[in-house]
């Protein structure tokens, strides 16, 4: 008892109350927060560091509540949104790996990487975030395959692993996903043919510059699409049965693939701004039902033939050049150019055989005509693209050939 009163006894309880205080509020801080996300958050961020310029990081203090870290949110003491990395333009972004652990956030419901140095492969782990709905790993390193996984995440809405080094084909799954919105997978390395996509959700399609190859089927993409770009990849066969069921679509860009047969003319009807097949090997005449409203319409460097639909003089950039057209260009097309209505007319390297358009008329700065190598002497000299060439007409035995 004699040791309770000693002089230091006071000393000694203020130092044990601080440091059951201080303890308490440590305790509570990380009370807040689910022990599997606490640990998941300290394994990602050992993974990664900041670019040099990046201070991403400088608030993840592990001492403090996790909830507050910059790019972490929370619900009901799970982590439920990770956005690692400075999200604003030209910032430094982070390189590292992404841990396995983040398979451990069970809760998360959004996940995104801004485009930085992450390499290696995307976490197989992925696959156990059941409530994921948004998962973006852009302009990065990432490797490897698509994790098969992914395509059991039946809450997801949009995939965006977009400038990667991602190889491989895209799992079949990924097709059945019933929530999927938005599924950008371009500029990759991907190969094979495309999974057949049955949800009634998907309206962005964006798989260009990657290695797919196959024909797409009637019913390989739903008609609930607004976006399609599937250009720079190795993808082929008749496309006219599936074009006509995809009535919603306001972009469609299947530029250089090896597509063939005919281009439906109910195609010019749907609410498309840009209609980009340029670079196919597309045949047959191009016969819109209607006058056309599409602004900008590229069927270059294909197979077609027959005369040009006075439908396509209400197309503001009209590309029709490298084919095998025929026949005198429409009256239509003059006036609208003249009047400024048309701003590119590309007419070059094919077999048409006239043009009404006075030698003395002028052709708004605004506007752009080349109609070099075809079976007439050009009425008017304008420039052309370098790709056209130095030739103003083709050769006379060339058009014999093909009117023969």
């Amino acid at each position: 008892m004699a040791k309770l009163h000693s002089p230091r006894a006071p000393l000694l309880c203020a130092f044990m109350v601080f440091f059951l205080v201080h303890c308490n509020i440590h305790l509570h801080v990380f009370a807040m927060l689910d022990p599997l996300d606490f640990l998941a958050l300290q394994s990602i961020r050992k993974g990664l560091r900041d670019m040099p310029g990046s201070n991403f990081f400088a608030s993840w203090d592990f001492t403090s509540d996790p909830c507050s870290f910059v790019g972490v949110s929370c619900q009901s003491n799970k982590v439920v949104t990770l956005n690692l990395g400075d999200s604003r333009a030209g910032s430094p972004g982070l390189i590292g790996r992404l841990d396995l652990s983040i398979g451990k956030l069970s809760a998360l419901a959004e996940f995104s990487v801004v485009p930085g140095r992450i390499y290696g492969p995307l976490p197989e782990t992925l696959s156990h975030l059941s409530n994921l709905r948004f998962l973006a790993v852009s302009r990065n390193l990432i490797s490897g395959q698509i994790p098969a996984g992914v395509g059991s995440l039946r809450r997801l809405r949009t995939l965006d692993l977009s400038y990667n080094q991602l190889s491989g084909q895209i799992p079949r799954s990924m097709g059945l996903l019933p929530a999927l919105s938005n599924l950008i997978l371009c500029h990759n390395r991907l190969t094979g043919p495309l999974p057949l996509f049955l949800s009634r959700t998907l309206t962005r399609l964006d798989l260009k510059h990657n290695a797919l190859s196959g024909w797409l089927g009637p019913n390989s993409l739903p008609p609930s699409l607004q976006y399609i770009s599937l250009s720079w990849n190795r993808l082929g066969g008749p496309l006219d049965r599936l074009l006509t069921r995809l009535d919603q679509l306001s972009y469609l860009d299947l530029s250089s693939n090896q597509f063939t047969g005919t281009i439906p003319g109910r195609l010019f009807t749907f609410p498309i701004t840009s209609l980009q097949l340029q670079r196919n090997l597309f045949s047959g005449h191009v016969e819109p039902l209607n006058h056309v409203s599409i602004t900008t319409v590229d069927l270059s460097y294909n197979k077609l033939s027959g005369p040009i639909s006075p439908f396509l003089a209400t197309v503001q950039n009209l590309y029709l050049n490298n084919n095998g057209l025929s026949g005198r260009v429409p009256a239509c097309f003059v006036q609208r150019l003249l009047s400024a209505n048309i701003q590119i007319l590309y007419l070059q390297h094919n077999y048409l055989t006239g043009i009404e358009i006075n030698p003395t008329a002028e052709i708004p700065l605004s506007s752009s005509l080349c109609l070099q190598y075809n079976c007439m002497v050009p009425p008017v000299q304008t420039p052309c693209p370098l790709k056209a060439g130095n030739q103003k007409t083709r050769p006379r035995q060339q058009c014999n050939e093909w009117r023969g």
